[in-house]
């Protein structure tokens, strides 16, 4: 017997919203860069361990955050990794991860495995049909719990996460 038959095993299907834009990539890349919040990860994570109640934790995670509500955790330059390789054939390509501590904390409330999923990860990459920005819908990562107040969290996420894709590739 395998180890994944001795173990609980969930399905997961997820949707993927893309919006494509016809701007250069780092003007895109630079209109998202400037809705979220750059905070000093290390100074970030001292701020939340040393606040003692939720309405300290809601100062410093709205201190962390950009005009969109949410903050970058961490920036993978894919691109950057492939043109060791390609050249300058490589295509631009950056995974964002991006979130809010205090929207993950409603839907992990809920769903202990929203943990697995948020913070969120967008990728923006250069394609032959321009500029696409990428996000998987929390909605549908979380939809098999079944628990429709973490839904309902994911939903205003999703929103809030598409509109910045949206204003981002305008």
């Amino acid at each position: 017997m395998s180890t994944i038959d001795r173990i609980g095993v969930r399905r997961v299907s997820v949707e993927r919203a893309t919006v494509i834009s016809d701007r250069p990539f780092e003007a895109v890349l630079a209109k998202l860069a400037a809705a979220v919040g750059h905070p000093d990860t290390s100074a970030f994570a001292r701020d939340v361990a040393a606040a003692r109640t939720s309405a300290e934790l809601e100062r410093v995670v709205n201190a962390a955050t950009g005009p969109a509500g949410l903050m970058e955790m961490a920036h993978f330059d894919i691109g950057e990794v492939l043109s060791k390789e390609l050249g300058d054939a490589a295509r631009k390509s950056v995974r964002l991860v991006i979130g809010n501590p205090l929207i993950m904390k409603e839907m992990v409330k809920h769903v202990p495995d929203a943990a697995s999923y948020a913070p969120v990860t967008v990728l923006i990459d250069e394609r032959a049909d321009g500029v696409c920005l990428s996000y998987d819908l929390m909605a549908s990562l979380l939809a098999p719990y079944g628990n429709a107040q973490a839904s309902d969290v994911a939903k205003q996420l999703d929103d809030k996460v598409v509109d910045l894709l949206t204003e981002a590739a305008e």
